[in-house]
């Protein structure tokens, strides 16, 4: 009996929350305050969100497990909107960079920029459409935190990323021939 090959891969179908997808080892903040790690993002707590440490400026680099296509994005507020002055205001997102400080990070063209207000973070605020066609094989993304409503920290109490992965080849399932 002959051995079938694997089944080509396809793309994913449906928009999924992308956070599942983390490559979470290789995922990081920098001017994260220790008590609110970047992890809490994802927990569904806004008073447990992600807080900067020394001044308002975040650096956020998210590593995923495969190739990915990124629709959309949902920043919600720190604690249910409490200190509206911690939200963030100007986020610039890159695409694929790694390794990006703040001392270099002005300097690298965004592959996307937005303006938040503080309505776009509601809790049933709509996500944020991204540039579709420049998020279409994305393995990190790196946001940077560049001001916010006037705080000396910035908080952000979560993060959601809509998007679909894409066709990979997995070639843990192909056999060894001969």
């Amino acid at each position: 009996m002959a051995e079938q090959a694997p089944a080509p891969a396809e793309d994913g179908t449906k928009l999924i929350n992308l956070s599942e997808k983390l490559d979470k080892p290789y995922c990081y903040a920098r001017n994260e305050n220790a008590s609110y790690p970047w992890g809490n993002l994802f927990i569904g707590d806004s008073r447990l969100g992600l807080q900067s440490d020394a001044d308002e400026q975040l650096i956020i680099h998210l590593t995923f497990q495969e190739f990915v296509k990124v629709k959309s994005i949902k920043f919600t507020e720190w604690n249910n909107g409490a200190n509206p002055d911690m939200n963030p205001v100007t986020v610039h997102i890159h695409v694929n960079r790694n390794n990006l400080g703040f001392e270099d990070i002005e300097d690298v063209d965004p592959a996307q920029s937005i303006t938040l207000k503080s309505g776009d973070l509601n809790e049933i605020s709509d996500a944020i459409d991204l540039y579709y066609v420049k998020f279409q094989r994305v393995k990190s993304l790196t946001f940077f935190i560049e001001d916010n409503g006037g705080a000396d920290v910035t908080g952000i109490g979560g993060l959601q990323i809509m998007g679909k992965t894409t066709a990979t080849t997995n070639m843990n399932d192909f056999k060894k021939q001969g």
